[in-house]
């Protein structure tokens, strides 16, 4: 038992950092489980003979000599006691050896950058309210992805305030900035720098790597970042930390003399020039430096005129070599060449390459050795590495993680400028409220991810263009396709989905050609939180990045009518829509069918309406709701007409694009649409039906809120208070003419 404790006890040692020696004495792990096995047994058996009160030794005389096995079992325990107690000694003396020992197996072959790498070890920690800088170039819809898996990694293990740089275009700095402001992650700070503004400065390098023009835009950071910073880490998207980043920098302490830039050894051949016939590599210093991860003493780059430094010896280079082939690296390399007291070697395992043709098995051991992940091929997960599934363990483990529990408090450190954790503050509610939940739920503000996939906007739809607005869950994934081939133009939808299913939905998306093929949807992530449904916040999330003039507000489970995209850039300037308060309704029809042969036309409608294939929505379990769209009348019409507001009237409508927002006190199920059609009326909109079309509703099984709705008596209750709230407010907002709804039930 001492020995296995002992083992546990080595085991305990080598998280802690004393990992060395546990994984010195990792061979012998199978010798240790036989004489645990052999000796423990025995033992085990002469413990309770000796100690039982009713062991078989009572029955025999007191005076009995001792068998000879029994002797060589004693001296067999003492002999392992000895053992265990010399080991505990060893594990237990100099301290400093074990560092020696952790040294070389950490640095490189340099015996110089074994003593650098001691003299870190040797530093003190960073203070713990020290803020560490960040800059990241992040442009387009993959990076902000990348990069959020990025962020959760340091955040996950960060003990320090950060401020992360990202210089960025402008949809990127749009996604990113909603992403900061809504995660509101305590003591982290974001700053924005402009892509266009540095474009000049290395636009005119000709680039044939795959990162572009963006992939040149880390060399002016002397030049971009602020004047008062003095040292920064760069670093890739597609890196992924394993460790505290404070110990990365803690590294800037031991930098001598004009050592300005930290970089890891190039853990490929490519700067060898022997990857093939002919290759051949910008000059490097050896095998020359990958730039994933990279320190900047900014301070003494701009004393030392970097940017006019490497300007040169790129515009020289390039009369040879005619482009770069590995972006920013190249022209870090054929600096470093030129002026080798620049940089500073860091140990290997702050940048572990995963890219083609790497030794970066090299690098570690034992996954306690590992610092940074780079992902660094185009290849990305799909790399060959024999300890790639690890690798991609640990990156999925950070890709799913939920980021909400990522918005811990630094405590002590709050300097009044950072995010404060999200803390829902209520001092209007408190606890013995039944409907409490309700009342706290909606002042939360979800984590949000803006335009997830690839979204362009073509601006090609004219004066009168209409966005389809959406929002869903994952059991409704399945209807995007659907609604893709139905409704050909813009579409701006919000999804409710955890970090997991984000990137089921990310591989689902992926996988449907019809889905990739569309660029002007932009799809919004929205991260779950709390125990309702907040319909009407991902209403207005959809609502807030509509670029066109007018939207269609619906729901993801009905099926517009084939062409019903450019009927409606028809019948929106016919209705003066630009200058008076129209909602165009959309007639609503449903089908019991899970197959369904979609009508064409409003003559097929009419017709299945007729076969009962077709009925108008909800008539037999929500009539009130559609009825003022008089159904009657519609079968008929041929021109749009006017109904006036009714209770609890909640059409389908296409608007313009000012409208207010949805209240989000309505959670789950119940009056969500009721109440914005409720306040459209205060606004004193007119609500016009359109005479030649209509959508569908397609079956599906009920919704956790709907099941919720109706068994629970007090989400009723709730959700009748939450109405009469509503009605109270509007007329407080509106006036008299607001009046009339407070009378309703």
């Amino acid at each position: 038992m001492y020995f296995l404790l002992l083992t546990l006890e080595l085991k305990e040692r080598s998280t802690t950092g004393n990992n060395f020696l546990f994984q010195m004495f990792r061979p012998r792990k199978k010798l240790l489980i036989a004489l645990l096995v052999v000796g423990a047994f025995p033992v085990c058996c002469m413990i309770y003979m000796l100690f039982n009160e009713d062991n078989v030794y009572s029955s025999y005389n007191e005076n009995r000599v001792i068998n000879p096995v029994e002797v060589k079992l004693i001296e067999r325990v003492q002999e392992v006691e000895d053992q265990n107690i010399a080991l505990k000694k060893q594990l237990s003396q100099n301290q400093n050896q074990l560092l020696r020992l952790q040294m070389t197996l950490a640095a490189t072959n340099d015996s110089s950058a074994s003593a650098k790498f001691k003299c870190v070890n040797a530093e003190p920690d960073v203070p713990k309210c020290e803020v560490i800088h960040v800059a990241i170039v992040c442009a387009g819809h993959n990076a902000t992805r990348d990069v959020v898996t990025l962020i959760k990694s340091i955040l996950f293990y960060r003990r320090n305030p950060l401020h992360f740089h990202f210089l960025s275009d402008p949809l990127t700095e749009t996604i990113l900035r909603k992403l900061f402001q809504t995660w509101s992650v305590a003591e982290v700070e974001v700053s924005f720098y402009p892509a266009e503004s540095v474009k000049p400065d290395i636009s005119w390098i000709p680039n044939r790597h795959y990162s572009g023009v963006f992939g040149l835009m880390k060399l002016t950071l002397p030049k971009t970042l602020p004047e008062h910073m003095n040292k920064v880490i760069v670093l890739d998207t597609d890196v992924t930390f394993a460790t505290d980043i404070a110990e990365l920098w803690k590294i800037f302490r031991v930098l001598r003399g004009k050592q300005a830039i930290g970089l890891v050894e190039n853990q490929s051949d490519w700067y060898l020039g022997k990857l093939w016939k002919n290759h051949r590599p910008w000059p490097a210093l050896g095998r020359g430096f990958n730039t994933g991860v990279i320190l900047l003493d900014l301070k003494m780059l701009r004393e030392i005129g970097w940017m006019q430094m490497w300007r040169l010896i790129a515009e020289k280079e390039l009369m040879s070599m005619l482009a770069v082939s590995l972006a920013d690296q190249d022209i870090f390399n054929t600096v470093i060449k030129q002026h080798d007291y620049l940089v500073y070697k860091l140990p290997c395992q702050w940048n572990v390459q995963l890219s083609m043709n790497t030794q970066s098995e090299q690098c570690y051991s034992e996954a306690s050795d590992l610092k940074i992940i780079h992902w660094n091929s185009p290849m990305k997960l799909k790399v060959k590495n024999k300890h790639v599934e690890f690798f991609r363990n640990m990156y999925l483990t950070f890709l799913e993680y939920d980021g909400n529990l990522l918005r811990r408090e630094l405590f002590g450190c709050s300097n009044g400028t950072s995010n404060q954790t999200q803390d829902v503050v209520l001092s209007d509610h408190t606890e013995d409220d039944d409907c409490y939940d309700f009342r706290s739920e909606r002042e939360l503000v979800h984590r949000t991810h803006l335009y997830y996939l690839d979204y362009a906007d073509t601006g090609s739809g004219g004066p009168d263009d209409v966005t389809l607005v959406l929002q869903l869950s994952m059991d409704r994934l399945q209807m995007l396709e659907m609604i893709c081939k139905h409704w050909e133009g813009p579409i701006a939808v919000a999804l409710y989905m955890s970090d997991a299913e984000a990137q089921q939905f990310l591989r689902y998306a992926m996988g449907s050609e019809t889905i990739m093929s569309r660029k002007n949807i932009g799809y919004h992530i929205v991260y779950r939180e709390g125990q309702f449904y907040p319909v009407n916040y991902l209403r207005n999330v959809a609502m807030s990045q509509v670029r066109t003039p007018y939207m269609f507000l619906s729901d993801i489970d009905f099926l517009p009518m084939y062409g019903l995209y450019e009927y409606l850039k028809k019948a929106i300037p016919m209705m003066d829509m630009r200058t008076q308060k129209k909602a165009l309704v959309v007639p609503a029809f449903e089908t019991q069918r899970y197959r369904l042969q979609f009508p064409k036309s409003k003559t097929e409608l009419l017709s299945m309406l007729d076969m009962g294939t077709l009925f108008t929505f909800r008539y037999h379990v929500w009539p009130k709701g559609h009825a003022p769209t008089n159904f009657a009348k519609w079968r008929t019409a041929t021109t749009p007409y006017t109904v006036a507001w009714e209770q609890d009237f909640e059409p389908y409508v296409v608007v313009r694009q000012d409208i207010p927002t949805y209240d989000q006190r309505f959670l789950g199920f119940g009056w969500n649409k009721v109440s914005h059609i409720m306040e459209l009326d205060a606004q004193g909109y007119e609500f016009v039906i359109l005479p030649n079309a209509f959508i569908i509703h397609m079956p599906h099984a009920p919704s956790f809120d709907i099941a919720k709705f109706r068994s629970s008596s007090l989400y009723r209750k709730c959700l009748k208070i939450l109405k009469g709230e509503f009605q109270r407010d509007l007329s407080k907002k509106y006036g008299i003419k607001a009046l009339k709804y407070l009378s309703v039930e």
